[in-house]
């Protein structure tokens, strides 16, 4: 069988498997929200994520990632994806996101692919959640019906970037601090910390835990001597830092529990991995332990997390708008012309409970 199908049947699956159940989201999203205006969203975002994934293994984490970053700014509104104009200050210009926001080219790719289906009615926000939450389960992870309904943002917020997103130099204070400040919980922070378990990093982001750790002139005293020789290896001191690193040794492009295994190992690539596990008393310590042990249990976890943050500040009914390139906000039309944009979008947003695939 064509291993499109087998994804879509698995999706099917799952639809009937939750069909029936509430699901914790924001009361204006729904799972279902394009079954009518839409119907054949799903399976347009897999078809596409399917095809990359098989010539990049690294695009799902980073769309998970691409997601993570929207969602911590402003909310998952997708300002992440707006380019700079002279009315926009970028996000992709704030430092947590300079040269590191893969996916962009792709989430366009799946825009076009869907406003051809269906012109005016999916936002970008919705296919950058909903790609997000496809790649888990295109990588081995957890699959789950991603609430949908979001808007578009109007604006970007580069100052909030700088301000929001946590550091890889971050400790556990600053990293609880920053989750708690978006809603989210400490069980939260360690669940969407497994994204980690695959996908790469650049030298440059943790290279001062192999040569000088808190300006000390030594190695960062949780790191598993073994594995600092080979992070070493990979990243020479005093080298450009560019080289890119897998964030799991063991399984570098599968969503899976080793992340916290390696943590136990003291194998996490920035400190604020290890930050989870390495801090002295710290509550998450627990939490890591138990993950290593039961993969469905970090599954089931990832999976409420996702969706709890894929609810962030997240615009609905007529606030924002229904973006028809993901990288720039509509063109306002003059007063006199019928906003057909607008209509349309309106009524993506009635009458749309029920699709999946």
């Amino acid at each position: 069988m064509n291993p499109l199908r087998l994804i879509a049947t698995a999706l099917c699956c799952v639809a009937i498997v939750f069909g029936g159940l509430t699901f914790p989201s924001n009361a204006q999203l729904n799972p279902f929200f394009y079954s009518q205006t839409c119907p054949q969203l799903h399976y347009i975002v897999y078809q596409i994520l399917f095809k990359v994934a098989k010539t990049d293994p690294r695009m799902p984490a980073s769309l998970i990632r691409l997601h993570f970053h929207d969602c911590f700014v402003q909310g998952c509104d997708a300002s992440v994806l707006l380019n700079k104009t002279d009315t926009i200050v970028t996000e992709q210009e704030a430092f947590p996101n300079i040269n590191s926001l893969r996916g962009l080219d792709i989430i366009n790719q799946i825009k076009t692919a869907v406003e051809s289906a269906c012109p005016n009615k999916v936002s970008c926000a919705d296919i950058l959640t909903l790609s997000a939450g496809i790649s888990s389960v295109l990588t081995g992870g957890p699959g789950w019906l991603v609430p949908l309904g979001r808007r578009d943002s109007l604006t970007a917020n580069q100052t909030l970037a700088n301000q929001n997103l946590p550091g890889p130099s971050f400790s556990l204070t600053e990293l609880k601090s920053a989750f708690a400040d978006q809603g989210l919980t400490t069980l939260d922070l360690v669940s969407l910390s497994g994204a980690h378990t695959f996908g790469r990093s650049r030298c440059f982001l943790f290279s001062d835990r192999l040569y000088n750790f808190s300006n000390t002139g030594k190695p960062d005293p949780t790191l598993d001597p073994a594995y600092l020789l080979v992070l070493q290896n990979q990243c020479p001191q005093n080298g450009p830092g560019d080289n890119r690193v897998n964030f799991d040794p063991t399984t570098p492009d599968i969503l899976d529990k080793n992340y916290y295994s390696n943590l136990q190992d003291k194998k996490g690539l920035l400190q604020s991995d290890q930050e989870l596990f390495s801090t002295p008393g710290a509550d998450t310590t627990a939490i890591v332990d138990s993950f290593a042990n039961n993969q469905k249990a970090f599954f089931k976890n990832f999976r409420k997390s996702m969706i709890k943050m894929g609810n962030i500040g997240v615009l609905t009914g007529k606030q924002g708008e229904i973006r028809k390139q993901c990288n720039f906000v509509n063109t306002k039309k003059k007063s006199s012309e019928l906003d057909i944009a607008a209509v349309t979008s309106t009524e993506s947003f009635e009458g749309g409970v029920v699709s999946s695939i």
